[in-house]
């Protein structure tokens, strides 16, 4: 009787140490089946858990084990967030000797916090014939094939496709349906694999080798991931968190529900209060966590703590951090490595300082030779006077214009950017600045140099210097300040507009300037871009030629030199552009359309007008055949000019135009006829009453001071019969 008491004892005693652990705050519930934690708010029994964590435990087993929805799911661990479970029951066969194949099947409640984790998980299949699927309750179906036709082709530890197959699993899923079956219908099934299977397991928990082939419902130890959160809304949008005291929320991973973490330096049970709930941790009472170095004091905090240096020291006492360090230590290395680090800069700096100076010689050098300096310096000797007036260094330019802001910029051309500067001694200057840098920018360069060295013309913007010690060549001009003719003619928003008077003085200026370069210079010079963009207006509108980028220097014995064709549409002479022979009467085309521009006001290309009038010069000469100046001329040139004027400058521009350019006049006889002109409108305007006959139309012409009152009534038409 005493031997059977004493066995009944035993018996007691195991299954106390199984189903037994230290009581929580909800209610002295257990908080272990068998060796499994059963944390809140997971419980056993009655009132021990949150709604739909009930945990069973089958306590008459002499092993128990936790289980979740009666015995379904066998639970092997419970992590926050997590929960792991066995699933060796939830594995789909089918095999070769077998009539049916079997389905697996993971039911989970439709309304609980569990879900399948598609992010710990993975649907894997085995087999050497074999295509697996899964699904779940959305319609969502994904799988796998596996093949092997040699057992050598498997390889151990691999999943891709050889004997084992992986694939993804549907994401928050509470039902997923799992099947494998033959490809072939077990035709060409191996000799030594005939079973296909299918299940879903915790990723990187299963390793696969070649033996699982032929043995693996016998050896299968898998187990799956469920994810679980509180309810269904997250921190910001819930009416109540479940979260307990020191404790924080933070959203679930799955997208739907929370979770709760105990705060920094605080552990234990974050779902619930009391002491059950998280504590402050006391990191001075555990060495492992004591984070402070023997020398310092250890102070626990509620929460952290802090580590508290001994007199003399100095440091903040952690062992991750400085330490505790005593002062003549530290003075000691502070005073030897400020020492070292003194005398290190010092030479760095001779060093560095020597380097930089003979670098910046050979930079300059390579930069005044790759800029046609040699070139320039050859160019310029053979011709007298033909020096740069002042050699800048690239330091000056740099502060003249605030290191080239682009507030500073001027305009923009093809062959360069021009910027306003401010010399030291006060003088405002225009600044070009090439775009790129290869052989036919500095050879545009040095020509533009060269050729603007030749010139002294009061009505040709002058050039004040040079600076070639900089990877992109500069020039340095007088700075003019009232813009280009173009933007007074065409963007009349922004800029004044131009009295008839001002435009006709402007183009016998421009005429003039044009007329040296042809016959008064040293040698002549075609201009080969003529625009109105290229004629600069100073503060009392008197016209300054430039951008001389691409002209030519011609010999004295010739009238014409072959060039590739380069200008501006619109101003482009047409015999020029099929012949490719520069001559003079290319300027004077292009000055006919700046004419043009001039007495109309319009673009020299523009597709506003209809597409066979783009062109301005053809649209002029087109015009004069057939309507009246006043139909096609600017209204405030119509208002303000002369009519017997006009006319003699249209006729002027229509000549300049002709096709042909022997038949042009030449720059000279053109800069003549307008002065000429001007000085025929000034007479007209002396005789404030004076009446002059049109014989030609039979019509008197009544001239006032300014205004021209025939115009309403004054036919002007051209007869090119002549």
């Amino acid at each position: 009787m005493k031997l059977c008491l004493f066995v009944w004892f035993l018996h007691l005693l195991l299954y106390l140490s199984w189903f037994s652990g230290s009581a929580n705050s909800i209610n002295g519930c257990v908080t272990k089946c068998g060796t499994t934690e059963i944390p809140y708010p997971f419980g056993i029994g009655k009132g021990c858990s949150a709604s739909g964590f009930e945990v069973s435990c089958n306590e008459k087993s002499p092993s128990p084990v936790p289980s979740l929805f009666g015995t379904q799911f066998q639970i092997l661990n419970i992590s926050n967030g997590e929960l792991q479970i066995d699933s060796t029951s939830y594995i789909a066969t089918d095999c070769a000797h077998q009539i049916n194949h079997t389905l697996a099947h993971i039911t989970l409640p439709k309304e609980g916090p569990f879900t399948v984790s598609d992010a710990s998980n993975s649907f894997m299949a085995i087999g050497c014939d074999t295509v697996a699927v899964i699904s779940d309750d959305n319609s969502v179906t994904s799988g796998c094939v596996s093949l092997c036709t040699t057992q050598s082709s498997v390889a151990n530890g691999s999943c891709s496709g050889a004997g084992c197959c992986e694939s993804a699993i549907p994401k928050r899923a509470r039902y997923l349906t799992l099947g494998a079956s033959s490809m072939f219908g077990y035709r060409n099934v191996s000799s030594f694999s005939n079973c296909s299977y299918a299940f879903v397991v915790k990723r990187e928990s299963f390793t696969f080798v070649e033996h699982k082939l032929q043995d693996f419902l016998e050896t299968a130890d898998i187990a799956l991931t469920l994810d679980w959160a509180v309810g269904d809304l997250n921190c910001s949008t819930a009416s109540s968190l479940a979260c307990g005291g020191n404790s924080s929320c933070i959203d679930s991973k799955r997208g739907f529900g929370y979770l709760c973490n105990c705060s920094d330096g605080y552990a234990g049970n974050p779902y619930l209060n009391g002491s059950g709930g998280c504590q402050d941790i006391d990191e001075c009472l555990d060495s492992e966590l004591n984070p402070c170095v023997s020398e310092a004091q250890c102070h626990n905090e509620v929460p952290g703590y802090a580590c508290v240096c001994p007199f003399g020291s100095t440091g903040d006492g952690t062992r991750r951090g400085s330490g505790c360090r005593k002062y003549f230590q530290i003075l000691e290395a502070v005073l030897g490595t400020t020492l070292g680090f003194v005398i290190m800069f010092l030479c760095s700096m001779w060093f560095y300082c020597a380097l930089k100076k003979r670098t910046l010689i050979k930079l300059k050098e390579q930069y005044f030779r790759q800029n046609g300096g040699l070139l320039l310096k050859q160019q310029v000797s053979t011709r007298e006077g033909a020096d740069c007036a002042r050699i800048f260094s690239s330091e000056q330019l740099k502060q003249a214009t605030q290191n080239y802001d682009e507030s500073r910029i001027l305009g923009s051309g093809g062959y360069g950017t021009v910027y306003k500067g401010n010399l030291e001694d006060g003088t405002t200057v225009a600044i070009k600045k090439s775009k790129v840098m290869d052989q036919n920018q500095i050879d545009q360069f040095i020509n533009e140099v060269v050729i603007l060295t030749q010139i002294n013309h009061r009505n040709v913007v002058k050039l004040l210097g040079c600076c070639l010690e900089t990877e992109v060549p500069m020039l340095v001009y007088e700075f003019i300040p009232n813009g280009t003719l173009h933007e007074h003619i065409h963007e009349k928003q922004s800029k004044t507009e131009i009295s008839w008077p001002y435009r006709l003085r402007i183009a016998t200026e421009t005429a003039e300037a044009l007329a040296y370069l042809h016959s008064a210079a040293s040698m002549p010079i075609f201009h080969r871009d003529v625009k109105s963009s290229n004629i600069l207006l100073d503060e009392h509108y008197t016209a300054k030629v430039a951008d001389f980028g691409i002209s030519r220097l011609v010999p004295m014995d010739q009238s014409q030199i072959p060039t590739l064709v380069q200008g501006t549409l619109g101003y482009l002479d047409p015999e020029y552009f099929q012949t490719s022979q520069l001559t003079e009467k290319s300027d004077v085309y292009s000055f006919g359309v700046v004419l043009v521009e001039l007495l109309t006001g319009q673009r020299p290309v523009s597709y506003e007008r209809s597409h066979e009038n783009s062109n301005l010069a053809m649209y002029f000469l087109s015009s004069l055949k057939g309507k009246d100046l006043k139909e096609f001329l600017d209204e405030s040139v119509m208002r303000e000019g002369g009519a017997e004027q006009l006319r003699a400058v249209a006729e002027l521009a229509r000549k300049c135009l002709l096709l042909k350019g022997d038949k042009r006049p030449t720059m000279k006889e053109v800069a003549q006829e307008l002065v000429r002109i001007a000085d025929f409108g000034r007479q007209i305007r002396a005789d404030d009453e004076e009446t002059v006959e049109d014989v030609g139309s039979n019509r008197c012409l009544k001239v006032t001071d300014g205004e021209d009152v025939t115009h309403a009534n004054l036919s002007l038409t051209y007869d090119f019969a002549r």
